[in-house]
């Protein structure tokens, strides 16, 4: 109920969110990531590979950014995935880094 109270009292945290997650997702699919979606701030970087969604994961933390994998059976095979979870408070400077080490870190990969 907290969180209702928040959306209705701050309307502006709201907005914030919509943009932060606009902005984040598009910077990442013009980088060549498969987003799934297109405005929800719970953001899927699709891999397909559960292996490659773990070390993914380990190299993103490796680089600062904690950012799950998820691979069957919590999703279907073949569908592994990091998932992301973009707020309100995050600053265009938090994004953009994150951006560059997800780039780093998809290109000595193979996924982009």
């Amino acid at each position: 109920m907290k969180a209702l109270e928040l959306v209705r009292e701050q309307p502006e945290r709201r907005r914030r969110i919509f943009k932060n997650t606009i902005y984040f997702r598009k910077q990442m699919k013009s980088l060549g990531f498969n987003i799934l979606g297109d405005d929800h701030p719970i953001t899927p970087v699709m891999l397909g590979d559960a292996n490659v969604a773990q070390r993914m994961s380990k190299e993103l933390l490796n680089n600062g950014i904690y950012a799950v994998g998820f691979s069957f059976p919590v999703v279907p095979k073949g569908m592994a995935r990091i998932r992301l979870q973009i707020n309100s408070e995050h600053t265009v400077e938090e994004l953009d880094k994150a951006i560059k080490i997800f780039k780093k870190v998809g290109t000595n990969l193979k996924v982009i």
